[in-house]
Formats: structure tokens, sequence, C-alpha cells
């Protein structure tokens, strides 16, 4: 008899209590089950369980066995699932967390080619930027920018920025610009209002020194775009991602403050749940950033 029909067979009936809920639950006969067992006590040589005339228990060896045969059928399950999966077309709802500045810069223009590609794919995107907790939340996966936290969930780097400091040609024909990372203490600084360290920049000096700055600033907001609105209006110096000043800096609207600074690189990465067995519309959606994102880089935006 086949193995897995046996473990089957001996699984239902004490997940069931007995030989007749089993029968029913398997489909097929009363006695069928028990020559199922049968066949498999008597292959191990040991009695799985206790029979009486109103009740199935398993003993303490069948319960022992109950819980690696459980697993194993479990696993042969979610094998079956994965190949019925594979050759089927990515479907259902996907909700994502991304992080406001790249999902309303980059994520959002590409979003349509996405659904077009895959029109069983519907999208829950969810811009915020806290690090939600994605399987007690209902997440499916999280696009991160910068430095991951230590975590069991699995990630795929899709391409980097550079964070730069800038500011607009008029700021600096005004308060002139800064040459050493001191003298932002005298400049007019715009800041990020949810980083968790507050008002602090996190500099490397020319001589390879990291470097903290501590400043009130002149305007603070919870939004890289109107920081870079601000910048651009003359407002103060802002530290921005690359993808975000970019076509600001092409069209001359703003400046690098100080360009002999080291460059601080970011990561951008797709995040979601471990497991051997990603889901199908998980794949296609990180695969297709990866292909979007794949000619970005630092300074490639």
């Amino acid at each position: 008899m086949d193995r897995l029909t046996e473990m089957e067979a001996f699984a239902t009936v004490v997940d069931q209590g007995g030989f007749t809920d089993a029968a029913k639950k398997m489909g097929i006969s009363k006695s069928a089950v028990s020559k199922h067992v049968s066949a498999l006590e008597a292959r191990l040589g040991a009695r799985l369980l206790n029979r009486t005339t109103r009740r199935v228990s398993p003993t303490e060896i069948g319960l022992a066995y109950y819980d690696r045969a459980r697993r194993v059928l479990n696993d042969a399950g979610e094998a079956d699932a994965l190949v019925t999966s594979m050759q089927t077309a990515p479907s259902g709802l996907l909700r994502i967390s991304v992080a406001t500045d790249f999902g309303v810069n980059l994520l959002s223009p590409v979003l349509g080619e996405f659904l077009q590609e895959f029109p069983e794919i519907t999208v829950n995107m969810v811009l915020n930027n806290r690090y939600v907790e994605l399987i007690s939340e209902g997440f499916d996966m999280a696009i991160r920018v910068g430095e991951l936290e230590d975590s069991s969930l699995r990630a795929r780097k899709l391409t980097e920025t550079s964070r730069r400091m800038i500011a607009s040609p008029d700021y600096f024909k005004k308060f002139g610009r800064p040459e050493r990372i001191d003298d932002l203490n005298n400049h007019k600084l715009l800041h990020y209002s949810n980083q968790s360290a507050g008002n602090v920049w996190k500099l490397t000096a020319p001589s390879g020194e990291r470097r903290q700055v501590r400043s009130a600033g002149w305007l603070t907001v919870n939004d890289g775009q109107s920081l870079l609105h601000a910048a651009t209006a003359g407002l103060g110096i802002a530290y921005l991602p690359s993808f975000l000043y970019a076509d600001a800096m092409r069209e001359g609207l703003v400046e690098e403050a100080m360009p002999d600074l080291p460059m601080e690189t970011l990561g951008i990465y797709a995040i979601y749940p471990p497991g051997r067995f990603t889901q199908p519309k998980v794949r296609a959606f990180i695969d297709f950033l990866a292909k979007t994102f794949a000619e970005k880089g630092p300074d490639n935006w």
C-alpha cells in the first residue's frame, strides 16, 4: 500500500477520533481505513492506536508518530499546492506597505503597467514610513529604503539610492555654502519629522569619521516631496534620497551643498514573509520591480 495513504489514514483517525468519521473525511469505506492503519502498524512493527468499542486514541508511540506524520502530510500538501499555483496565473489581492516617498514618486507611476500585465491581481498599497508588522497586520510584502532591521523576514535588494544635502542656487547666494560639517549649525536645515532619532543628520566626514548634526531646523515635515519643494524655493538645505531630487538637480533647481563629503548609499528592498514557498502574486510583483528598476542606481534616477 502507498505509504502516504497509510499515514493519511492514521492521522485522519486521530484527528477525527475514530474510523467512521475518518472514512467520511477521506471519502472511502471504514474497512479501507482500517486496512491502511493495520498495514502501517504491521510495517512499523508497533501498535499506534488503542481501540475500544467506544473510542480510538493514539498510543504513546502513536502520538509521537502522529506529530511527524502530520508534518510530512502538510509538506506534501504544500508541494502539491506549489505545483498547482506555478501553473496558474498569479491572482488575488496583493497588500503592500510602501515608504511614502518611494511609493508616491516611483511605485505609483508603474503600477498601471503591472496591473495590465497581471489582470487577475488587485493591489492595495498603503503608504507610510513606519516598520509595519507584515504578518500580524495582514501585508503580503513591503518596500523599504535604508538599513533593514534584524528579523526573520526575507529581503530582495531591488536597487540603490544615494542621499545628499541639496539646496537651491539662490539659497547659496544668500547664505553661502557650508565648507565643513560644523558650518551646518549656522544654516537653515529642512528636516523629516518621522526620523526616530529626531532632527539629526548622520554624515561621514572626508576623513571617514561619522558625525551627527543636531539642529531644530527651519522647517520640519513628514514628506520628502514637501522638503524638496522647500529646498527649491530657497528655504534651506534638505538631506534627501537621489530618487527625489534627481530631476530638480538636472534642471538646475538644486545643487549639492557639500560635494566633497563621501556619498551615502541606501538600499531599496522588497520585504516578504519567510517560508520555502513565495506566493505567486508576491513573486510576480517582486520580479516586476526588479526588472523595472534594473537600470537604476545610486545617482541614476
